[in-house]
């Protein structure tokens, strides 16, 4: 008896590892398998080297493995992804990073778009749930109504991973918020420095209340940088304006706060890229360029664009990468589904990304052709 029960517990650790391959073009090192397994890594080799010999594994270069069979068996997984809008170039390559990887993957992909609007991401939560998905993966912006959505899905035992806007009882992935705020703030502090010879007279914050305090955490993060780089910023120089991250909105608060004040030398921290460019088109408007500095987040391709314009007062963004989103975001739901571990909350890596640099960060932004760069450009003009 001893015997055969270690005989099947070899087949069923054999089992496991022809399970870690997702597909038959999925590579893997001995890492991937023993760490996807649950198993350590000298049984995992020997499993390995008997699949390979028996040609069920086949071995790619000195590291890599690779499945030579198909389990039809196991369950093709059905992923539901609720879109933020697709009035934002950021939520567009989110969702277009998380096709590709759902289709690599093999991965049934059900979506929606939440249009930012609370009614249409209640609405879109109904919906998946109906259609019985196996996670969900929620990018909405509102932070009211986060916590009945996720009681939505807890009901219907469907596991959540929360993108950007944290959710009760949701796996989080998104932006380390505060310390992308303090890196754009701190290169913001030393562009003053540069510039004005450190002289400023106000910081104009665009902010996003509905999304709540994590993401509002930039902007402290913002003043933070400046303050470390600059020395004390008074709260009388500061002004917080409701930009809602959209452009056509902050264009309209800004414009109307510069009609009551005379030109001044102002650092502008901004919430997202849309905001950031509206700030920036005020300023213009108002004949006063030469008086703003403005630091962005996300690094979006518009203000890619802006930031290779002669003379842009947007100084930087902090990239936030969002066409890298898809590969994290289905490996953490596919790891969700099989039971292994994911850490509570996953952020992405940020980088600065600043008119000296962004040709080497983002070369093929030269690619496009010039009517989608005028196109691009001319976008936010039409929402004005």
């Amino acid at each position: 008896m001893k015997k055969e029960s270690t005989g099947l517990q070899t087949v069923n650790r054999a089992c496991d590892v022809l399970r870690t391959f997702r597909n038959e073009t999925e590579l893997l090192r001995l890492t991937d398998v023993s760490s996807r397994a649950a198993l350590d890594h000298a049984t995992t080799l020997r499993i390995l080297r008997t699949l390979t010999a028996n040609g069920f594994v086949e071995r790619v270069g000195r590291y890599e493995y690779r499945s030579r069979i198909r389990l039809v068996s196991q369950k093709q997984r059905r992923i539901g992804y609720a879109a933020q809008s697709t009035e934002f170039s950021f939520s567009r390559e989110v969702t277009d990073s998380i096709r590709q990887a759902a289709v690599r993957e093999e991965v049934i992909l059900i979506e929606v778009d939440n249009r930012y609007s609370r009614k249409a991401a209640t609405r879109n939560a109904s919906f998946l749930i109906k259609e019985g998905v196996d996670l969900v993966m929620e990018f909405q912006t509102d932070e009211q109504i986060a916590p009945i959505i996720s009681s939505m899905y807890q009901q219907a035992g469907i596991p959540v991973i929360a993108i950007e806007i944290p959710h009760p009882g949701a796996t989080f992935f998104g932006a380390n918020n505060f310390d992308a705020g303090v890196m754009g703030g701190r290169f913001l502090g030393r562009w003053v420095q540069e510039h004005w010879k450190d002289q400023f007279e106000e910081v104009l914050l665009l902010e996003l209340p509905r999304a709540g305090p994590l993401p509002a955490s930039r902007l402290t993060g913002i003043l933070d940088g400046l303050r470390e780089t600059l020395g004390p910023v008074p709260a009388a120089k500061i002004t917080r304006l409701n930009g809602n991250g959209q452009y056509s909105r902050s264009l309209e608060v800004v414009r109307k706060h510069l009609r009551t004040r005379p030109p001044r030398r102002t650092l502008v921290g901004a919430i997202n890229d849309p905001s950031a460019i509206g700030a920036l088109r005020a300023f213009e408007e108002s004949g006063r360029s030469e008086f703003c500095a403005v630091i962005g987040q996300n690094a979006t391709i518009e203000a890619r664009l802006e930031m290779r314009r002669l003379g842009s007062r947007l100084v930087g963004s902090v990239g936030y990468f969002p066409e890298r989103y898809g590969e994290v975001l289905i490996e953490m739901a596919l790891n969700l589904l099989e039971k292994k571990y994911v850490p509570p909350a996953v952020f992405v890596e940020h980088k600065l990304v600043t008119p000296q640099n962004l040709h080497r960060l983002y070369p093929n932004d030269l690619l496009i052709p010039p009517l989608e760069v005028d196109s691009l450009l001319l976008q936010y003009a039409a929402k004005a």
